[in-house]
């Protein structure tokens, strides 16, 4: 996604993150797979960090991927709809036409082979580095919420949920990974996550709402 919110995230990431740190090193890497309440979706956990905590890299589809290596290598299966990255797991959304016993070994054994090799599963330039944007203390809290109350929760079932917005007390959040189109991550985003911040910040927040 050129000049988009992938690139940025890069830029600003870039400034405290040293590279090496989006490289998985040669070793035995073992992945196993877990479920989640997209059927559509399944996640490949690896015996190590890919990411640092507490971020995510989600590629909606090959034309976003132009940053990632190893998701624009598993795009090239077609039955490869999406593609996220969280801390020691990747998440792959197939197309509805396929079913997971015909192809998740595939994945499997392609993810395994490219971390054994050493590869870079993220490319940056650290050139590209810009200044973070200043945050309010209501956007911060925000902020802190969904880090500590709801990322880990939801990185379990393969996703995750970023800020991007905050207006008349309405909070803007992008699903990503499993997340992104499932049947039941609407339900959780009003029945939970709306309800856990209109309760801890009342008169602040009224809505959240998914872009």
């Amino acid at each position: 996604m050129p000049g988009g919110g992938h690139e940025l995230k890069f830029r600003n990431f870039v400034r405290v993150i040293n590279r090496t740190m989006l490289q998985a090193v040669p070793k035995n890497v073992h992945i196993y797979l877990e479920s989640n309440p997209n059927p559509n979706s399944l996640k490949f956990v690896v015996n190590e960090m890919l990411v640092p905590e507490s971020l995510s890299f989600d590629f909606p589809d090959a034309a976003s991927a132009s940053v990632s290596p190893l998701a624009q290598e598993l795009f090239a299966y077609p039955f490869v709809g999406r593609v996220f990255f969280a801390s020691n797991f990747v998440t792959v959304t197939k197309k509805g036409d396929v079913e997971w016993l015909e192809i998740q070994g595939k994945i499997k054994d392609h993810i395994r082979k490219f971390l054994e090799e050493g590869r870079y599963i993220l490319e940056v330039n650290e050139a590209e580095a810009a200044p973070a944007e200043e945050e309010t203390d209501t956007i911060k809290k925000i902020k802190t919420i969904l880090d500590e109350y709801i990322r880990p929760a939801v990185e379990q079932d393969g996703g995750a949920i970023t800020y991007h917005s905050f207006q008349d007390g309405i909070v803007k959040v992008k699903l990503q990974g499993s997340c992104s189109g499932c049947p039941s991550s609407m339900i959780t985003l009003k029945a939970g996550i709306e309800n856990l911040f209109t309760r801890m910040m009342p008169g602040e927040i009224h809505s959240v709402e998914a872009l």
